[in-house]
């Protein structure tokens, strides 16, 4: 018997590189850096693909875009995030809720939260009040800390229809 509610969780992480701007949500922020990946280095939109891809035990964003396909270099990870809402949908799941942290030493993102938070409502077809995007940063401490790259973290929960 398949559970009505289903709970994710994801992570992603990439190290800076030369740049001048970092993805978020689908949002470019202007940075002294970029990041290094073989899409577009969206670590909210990975981390929420993993949550998602997680909660209904789908495996992770590896396994349905590996970087080893040259499809997806460069890829706009908000086609990622749309691609795996159809297969929720294809299985009567909808998104309830998404929790996002961002961790950062930089760049702030504060003045981008809420356009973050319309680009998933928008992609995953649900109300801007049942997403939050929120960010830290790690005082300092670890690879973060040190400004090497940053990282997020997701919690979604699906409902079936």
């Amino acid at each position: 018997m398949t559970a009505p509610f289903r709970l994710g969780q994801g992570i992603d992480i990439h190290r800076f590189t030369a740049g001048d701007h970092v993805m978020l949500c689908g949002v470019r922020i202007p940075h002294d850096q970029g990041v290094l990946a073989h899409s577009d280095g969206d670590v909210a939109l990975h981390a929420v693909c993993d949550a998602l891809l997680g909660a209904l035990a789908l495996g992770d964003i590896g396994q349905h875009f590996p970087d080893t396909d040259p499809t997806w270099r460069g890829a706009d990870s908000r086609d990622l995030l749309r691609h795996v809402h159809t297969l929720l949908q294809a299985r009567t799941y909808r998104v309830a809720q998404i929790d996002l942290c961002i961790l950062a030493e930089r760049p702030r993102i504060a003045a981008h939260v809420t356009q973050m938070r319309q680009n998933l409502a928008a992609d995953l077809a649900m109300a801007i009040s049942d997403v939050s995007v929120k960010a830290t940063t790690c005082e300092g401490l670890g690879a973060i800390g040190r400004r090497e790259g940053l990282m997020a973290q997701a919690v979604c929960l699906l409902v079936q229809e």
